[in-house]
């Protein structure tokens, strides 16, 4: 079954990534462009990972998990290679209401990290709902080269019009052709 695509508001969500290694790193690089209340527990660390968390400030302890940790957490993300540690994890989440996300286990996955591409306010997410990460990842390398330099700039003109023309069919009218103009030249 495909997964269904939603972009989650972090503010005011503590997320636990479970891991030190290569894999953690990447999804802690991730989830840094949208919330720093990260913290990390693993039994040790690959320097990368560490000096990230220092950089950034975030909590961490260097022990194994244990059982309770997920307690008060929205998200983990647990990145280790122990299938059995996915599945333990995956199941407690269940009791705290905390959203999983076991790496490279899909049965133990409420959600999964899609490939993205961020330029400021636009984001867009590419999924092949697990069938094919590394199609997700050209994929992207491809759109973030036909995204204009000029798209930030855009969108700040977009959401300040937002903002101050009253809401109505006429400003939905104005801004969507702005925005199909906007495109159409991008693409010549």
């Amino acid at each position: 079954m495909a997964y269904f695509p939603a972009f989650l508001k972090l503010d005011d969500k503590k997320i636990l990534i479970v891991g030190g290694g290569n894999i953690a790193y990447e999804k802690l690089q991730h989830l840094l462009d949208f919330t720093n209340d990260i913290h990390v527990i693993a039994q040790t660390f690959s320097d990368t990972m560490l000096k990230r968390i220092k950089q950034e400030n975030l909590n961490y302890k260097q022990r194994a998990y244990q059982p309770g940790d997920i307690e008060g957490f929205a998200i983990v993300v647990v990145a280790v290679d122990n299938i059995a540690l996915q599945a333990e994890i995956f199941e407690e989440s269940k009791k705290y209401n905390c959203l999983c996300n076991a790496v490279d286990s899909v049965d133990y996955c409420d959600f999964i990290f899609p490939s993205y591409v961020k330029k400021d306010d636009l984001i867009i997410a590419i999924s092949t709902s697990g069938a094919s990460p590394a199609m997700a990842k050209h994929l992207r390398k491809y759109l973030q080269k036909m995204i204009p330099n000029g798209v930030s700039e855009f969108l700040k003109e977009m959401k300040g019009l937002r903002k101050s023309l009253p809401k109505g069919k006429e400003r939905m009218k104005m801004l969507d052709e702005k925005a199909k103009n906007y495109i159409e030249n991008w693409s010549k």
